[in-house]
């Protein structure tokens, strides 16, 4: 009986000793790092919930942990696309930018361009703002269009060149209306004048640009002495002859 009780007794305080052990260990020791294959899959299952800030989470780690691992290239553009989908367009343009850099012979070079266009594309604001973003945007747009023609993403760029060249043509406009109507007919002129010269391929916005750069002429003119206007009449008859 004694023996049994001392075989129990003993028994109890091995499994508390393996147990307190597994206690210390939890607790105590660093736990093993995921996968790259796992961090990936996440990632991926992240962006599947719409859960892309646990997304970015992920593919951030991966690419930090596993530079060479085969599934670091994917989790790069997916981490830019868990950007843009989380509409946080200028951290997906930032990420899109280092990929293109890091990969510039991937196939995927020609959607990753797209993306950093419609990237800053989506970053307008106000047309009352620099239109730097669409300035950008238009650059890649048309670099997708020029080097990769055949690919799905040019003919999808044409159509934001047009957005973009309008965009930028109604900023120009906006500002030189603003001086219209503050009665600054001179830098009005050379606004809408600018907008005649820049912006052919907008019928529209270049017709009413110079109907509105002839009023402004005529009446800046008015402002002018006799040896003023001289001289800007060559800076008008310039533009006529050009168009």
């Amino acid at each position: 009986m004694r023996n049994k009780f001392f075989s129990f007794v003993l028994a109890s305080l091995l499994l508390i000793s393996l147990s307190g052990c597994g206690l210390i260990d939890y607790y105590f020791l660093p736990k093993p790092e995921d996968t790259a294959q796992e961090l990936y899959e996440a990632g991926v299952e992240a962006m599947k919930e719409k859960d892309y800030y646990d997304a970015t989470e992920y593919f951030s780690k991966l690419k930090d942990r596993y530079p060479f691992s085969p599934y670091t290239l994917k989790a790069e553009i997916s981490l830019g696309d868990a950007y843009f989908l989380d509409k946080k367009y200028f951290d997906a343009s930032e990420a899109y930018k280092e990929f293109s850099a890091l990969h510039p012979g991937s196939e995927e070079i020609p959607y990753v361009l797209f993306q950093i266009g419609l990237s800053n594309f989506n970053l307008f604001s106000s047309i009352d703002r620099p239109q730097t973003n669409i300035t950008e945007a238009l650059e890649y747009f048309y670099r997708v269009e020029e080097a990769y023609p055949e690919s799905e993403y040019a003919k999808a760029s044409k159509g934001y060149i047009v957005k973009c060249r309008r965009t930028l043509a109604d900023h120009e406009l906006y500002i030189a209306d603003f001086f219209w109507r503050s009665e600054k007919f001179g830098s009005a002129w050379k606004r809408y004048a600018y907008v005649v010269r820049n912006f052919k391929d907008l019928p529209e916005v270049q017709k009413y640009a110079m109907k509105q750069a002839e009023m402004s002429y005529y009446e800046y003119q008015k402002t002018l002495s006799q040896e003023e206007r001289e001289k800007l009449q060559g800076s008008w008859k310039e533009l006529v002859d050009w168009l």
